[in-house]
């Protein structure tokens, strides 16, 4: 019996359910794995894709391992600075309280102790002006760091949304796109 001119076989079509969004497609051809695609071309040695699946793997561990060791480096230069610097302020502090020491109110006089206690005072001012003085360095100096540690972490960011934007979603064929995404 033959079928009306509108009318649409249903086996071709199917329902999908795509999160709660239900509709229907064309049915897609399915592929016999051992029929007519594979018949132009040699089925593939496992031997040779395992090989292969191996050096990408070592390709991409030692591509990581290389990035890794990078940051690792960069990481510990901060942190010697980070040292210096700290070891550089202690000794400033030091060295000025080796040249200002302070006197003791007790032992000057006491026609003396009004000069005494100015000339204490001023050292005591003078050594805290110190102190905040070698503080500010030390704050700019982590600052600094600071700054150079957002770099790299900018930097890293950067290099990772690139990854995604290079990407070869565009490409033809779906295998390629496995293989970057296998490489990565």
């Amino acid at each position: 019996m033959a079928a009306p001119a509108g009318y649409e076989d249903p086996d071709e079509w199917e329902l999908v359910n795509d999160d709660g969004f239900v509709h229907k497609r064309k049915k897609r051809p399915r592929i016999d794995p051992g029929g007519a695609s594979s018949a132009g071309q040699p089925p593939p040695d496992p031997e040779l894709e395992k090989k292969h699946r191996r050096e990408r793997k070592k390709r991409a561990l030692l591509k990581l391992r290389e990035k890794f060791l990078e940051e690792i480096s960069r990481w510990e230069l901060l942190s010697n600075t980070l040292k210096e610097m700290e070891e550089t302020a202690q000794a400033q502090v030091l060295e000025r309280q080796e040249l200002c020491p302070t006197t003791s109110f007790a032992a000057a006089s006491s026609s003396e102790q009004h000069s005494a206690s100015d000339a204490t005072c001023q050292r005591i001012v003078d050594d805290l002006l110190s102190q905040v003085e070698a503080q500010e360095a030390i704050i700019r100096d982590v600052s600094n760091l600071c700054d150079v540690a957002e770099a790299l972490c900018s930097a890293h960011e950067e290099r990772l949304k690139q990854q995604l934007t290079d990407l070869p979603i565009w490409e033809l064929s779906p295998h390629e796109l496995m293989a970057a995404l296998g490489e990565q």
